[in-house]
C-alpha cells in the first residue's frame, strides 16, 4: 500500500488531469474508483471533501482536493527527483498557473456544461446554456491559437500543469465543438498532447469506460479501438 490514495473516476477530465501530472511526476498511488451514485459511497466522499468533487488526494489522513492544488503538493511533497510541472522561475510559474487556469475555466467549464445538458432529460436542457457553451469554447480556441505562435507546450518551455489541464479539457471539448480550419496550431498541439506518454496512458486507461461519455459521439473511432487508424 503507498501513503497516498487518489479518489477518482477514470472518465472525469478533472480526474484526467491529475492521472497526467502523476505519471509525470514518477508518483504511485493506491486508486479508489467513487460511484458518487451510491449514496453510501457519496456521504463516504463528503465526510472527506464537504464540495463532493472529485478527485481527492489522501496523504494519509490529510485530504487533498482541487487539481491544480493536488498537483502543487504533489511536486512539492512526493515527485520523483528532477521531475516537475511548475518551473522554479517565479514568472515562468505564474504564466503555468494562468494557463492551468483559463484551460479549467474556459474550456473544462463549457466542457462540462455540455455534458451536463445532455445528462438531463430531454424536456429539460437548455438549448441557450449549450449555445452559451458552445460560443465560449469557440472563443477558447481562439485564444489558445493565437498562445501557440511558436510554441511546443502552452506555457513555460516544457510540458506543465498548464499541458495536463489542456489534454482532458480539449480532448472531451473537441466532441462537442471541433476544432475549424483556422484552428491550425491547436491542431498541432492536440496530437502533441495526444502523444505524450502519459496523456497516451491516462487516454488508454480511460478507454473501456468511453462508451459511457454522453458526449462519445464526437469522439474519434481511435479512442475506442486503439488499432483504427
Amino acid at each position: 500500500m503507498h501513503a497516498l490514495t487518489l479518489h477518482y473516476h477514470p472518465l472525469s477530465s478533472c480526474c484526467h488531469k491529475v492521472l497526467i501530472a502523476l505519471d509525470v511526476l514518477g508518483i504511485a498511488v493506491d486508486k479508489k474508483l467513487l460511484n458518487l451514485g451510491d449514496s453510501g459511497e457519496r456521504a463516504a466522499h463528503l465526510a472527506l471533501c464537504p464540495t463532493g468533487k472529485m478527485p481527492l488526494l489522501m496523504d494519509g489522513q490529510h485530504a487533498v482536493p482541487e487539481t491544480s492544488i493536488i498537483i502543487e503538493y504533489l511536486q512539492r511533497h512526493h515527485a520523483g527527483a528532477g521531475r516537475t510541472l511548475i518551473p522554479d522561475a517565479p514568472e515562468a510559474a505564474l504564466e503555468v498557473r494562468l494557463w492551468d487556469r483559463l484551460f479549467d475555466l474556459y474550456v473544462m467549464t463549457p466542457m462540462q456544461a455540455l455534458t451536463a445538458d445532455l445528462l438531463r432529460p430531454e424536456g429539460e436542457r437548455d438549448a441557450r446554456a449549450v449555445a452559451q457553451a458552445r460560443a465560449g469554447l469557440a472563443s477558447a480556441y481562439a485564444f489558445i491559437e493565437r498562445q501557440l505562435e511558436g510554441r511546443t507546450w502552452v506555457a513555460a518551455d516544457a510540458f506543465s500543469m498548464a499541458d495536463c489541464a489542456a489534454a482532458p479539457a480539449l480532448f472531451y471539448a473537441m466532441a462537442y465543438v471541433p476544432l475549424a480550419p483556422q484552428h491550425g496550431r491547436l491542431a498541432a498541439y492536440v496530437e502533441r498532447l495526444m502523444g505524450h506518454p502519459s496523456v497516451a496512458l491516462t487516454i488508454d486507461q480511460a478507454r473501456p469506460y468511453f462508451k459511457f461519455f454522453p458526449g462519445r459521439s464526437g469522439l474519434p473511432r481511435r479512442y475506442f479501438d486503439p488499432d483504427a487508424a
